[in-house]
């Protein structure tokens, strides 16, 4: 039985035979560790004695965004980063200067530290991020857990952080974009509500929802509600809700977009699961990645791993998957030229293609603790769902 939520945000199958080892994760965040890996090359590389400076920023309950927010306040040092690490984990994570400097900092705070690596003679691209490392505990874990052997099987889902957790709202955003509903867009970002979200978030937006009361909700929302604070200033002063929209932060508008994509993802993969395709070795014609991640057409090659399209507006239609995104696109009210915007050009996507299944790579299990490497862009807590199998994700710590 697939609980609610994944089917909320288009996952409708379990793909290994395993019947779950049950548990929880994230009992503390001292149980979910995540560190980023980059390729041997992009390490040689950080050595010279100034240039582009190189960073390990190390988190704990706090998101990237936010940490490196927090550094250009405090520092004036402006940072980028090669992912993003969600904030309910302890993580670490390569993050640099894009102009050039003889200048170090560290930096200590509760909730994230900053330390010297070195220098680099180009600014570090997100090509050599190869993918994360994963070391997990799982409280409660039943002995399935030890015989668990299918991390082969595992389609690659985007996970439930994708779409907001507690809140899976942000592919509906995405969805409004698309259409769009700009002002649906607002109302959604401010005032939707989710069963699984905690009843004094559902209260505040459930005033968020009433225009009249915008000012009244401004005065007692909580510091971490920060795009909803700039939503309702933006609403207040003058009532637009494009100009609203493009007063959030670009890297959350076009998010907004890249949910709903991911979505779309999740359900082709779903559809295609149930019509009986195959999902884990290319067949000919398919379109695939080859072990350097260049993507070409299928050659026979046990590298290659197939690759599935990732709709925007323009979408490879020569796939055998056009079938499924064409019902689907249908059944959403848009076609894939709706992923270029006149209105917000800056949140056009051209779309592309991802793999479609995990490589899940130096599993190992100890006692309660897993711990793996995935490539760049897969999800911990889709490997974990398919371990655990859990009744209600949410209340497991996913």
């Amino acid at each position: 039985m697939i609980p609610k939520i994944d089917s909320d945000i288009g996952i409708l199958a379990y793909t290994t035979n395993s019947s779950g080892c049950g548990g929880t994760i994230r009992k503390q965040k001292e149980d979910f560790n995540v560190s980023e890996l980059i390729t041997e090359k992009a390490h040689s590389k950080i050595c010279s004695e100034s240039g582009f400076a190189v960073y390990k920023l190390q988190k704990n309950g706090i998101d990237t965004t936010h940490a490196l927010g927090e550094i250009f306040r405090k520092c004036g040092i402006r940072l980028k980063s090669l992912g993003l690490k969600d904030a309910s984990a302890i993580t670490e994570q390569f993050v640099f200067t894009t102009y050039k400097t003889n200048k170090h900092f560290e930096v200590n705070e509760s909730k994230y530290n900053l330390k010297k690596v070195g220098f680099t003679d180009k600014v570090l691209s997100k090509k050599e991020m190869i993918g994360n490392h994963f070391r997990i505990k799982i409280d409660g874990a039943s002995n399935e857990l030890a015989k668990f052997n299918e991390f082969d099987k595992i389609l690659n889902f985007y996970g439930y952080q994708r779409f907001g957790s507690r809140r899976p709202v942000t592919h509906l955003i995405g969805r409004s974009l698309i259409q769009k509903d700009f002002a649906g867009a607002v109302d959604l970002l401010l005032s939707f509500t989710s069963e699984y979200d905690r009843d004094e978030n559902t209260k505040l937006r459930e005033l968020m929802a009433d225009k009249s009361k915008y000012s009244e909700a401004l005065k007692i929302v909580p510091k971490g509600m920060d795009l909803e604070k700039i939503a309702l200033k933006e609403m207040i002063d003058h009532g637009d809700p494009v100009k609203t929209l493009r007063a959030l932060p670009l890297s959350i508008r076009r998010f907004f977009v890249q949910s709903y994509q991911s979505y779309i993802f999740n359900q082709t993969l779903s559809m295609s699961l149930d019509a009986g395709e195959e999902l884990f070795f290319p067949q000919p014609d398919d379109v695939c990645y080859n072990k350097s991640g260049e993507l070409g057409k299928f050659e026979n090659d046990p590298l290659q791993r197939l690759s599935v399209p990732f709709v925007g507006y323009s979408y490879y239609k020569k796939t055998r998957f056009h079938y499924y995104i064409e019902k689907i696109l249908r059944d959403e009210g848009i076609t894939h030229q709706d992923f270029f915007s006149k209105e917000i050009q800056e949140i056009s996507s051209e779309g592309g293609f991802r793999n479609s299944s995990i490589k899940c790579d130096d599993y190992k299990v100890k006692d309660n603790v897993v711990s793996f490497s995935l490539s760049r862009g897969s999800f911990a807590t889709i490997v974990l769902r398919e371990i655990i199998k859990p009744e209600n994700p949410l209340t497991s710590g996913f």
